[in-house]
């Protein structure tokens, strides 16, 4: 059965549709300037520090084995001599090799795994530069001599059998 058109609700249809493609199409007031939005900020803030380790390494390390994590700065590095020693600290040294400049702050932090991959300590090793007011440089140089470092494990809840060194900080002029 067929409704017949209600001429009170079709005109009332009607009239909306009218209303709103006068109101959406016109060109409105020329002159009316803008008004102005104020920018909204898209950038995330830097984060406080860097991420935490891996709890558990995907493949564990063979006893005694050192792995770099790669990061923002280690294809500016050469990392030598890497030794985990007696399972509570990492040491090795660093050589800048993008360019010839002083290390200026310097942040090598190491992630420690017992046998079965396990997350047991970390350590970090920090070296901040402080020029005398003569500006001298007399402390290492990132190319040449480069910097001996040893991150040392706190707090360790098992025994270190490897580890894994990441650079969140490198400064240098």
């Amino acid at each position: 059965m067929k409704h017949p058109a209600h001429p009170a609700r079709t005109a009332a249809v009607l009239a909306a549709l009218a209303l709103g493609l006068l109101t959406g199409c016109s060109g409105g007031d020329g002159d009316a300037a803008p008004v102005p939005v104020a920018p909204s900020s898209v950038a995330l803030p830097a984060p406080k520090q860097p991420a935490a380790p891996a709890a558990a390494l995907a493949t564990p390390a063979a006893a005694g084995e050192v792995r770099v994590e790669a990061g923002p700065f280690t294809d500016r590095v050469r990392l030598t001599g890497l030794t985990l020693s007696k399972g509570s600290a990492v040491g090795g040294h660093l050589t800048i090799t993008s360019d010839v400049s002083d290390v200026l702050a310097l942040e090598v932090r190491a992630a420690f795994y017992d046998a079965g991959g396990q997350l047991v300590g970390t350590g970090t090793f920090r070296y901040q530069e402080e020029e005398a007011s003569t500006g001298e440089h007399d402390g290492p140089r990132a190319a040449g001599e480069g910097i001996d470092f040893s991150a040392v494990a706190e707090k360790l809840t098992g025994t270190p059998v490897s580890a894994v060194l990441s650079i969140p900080v490198l400064v240098n002029e």
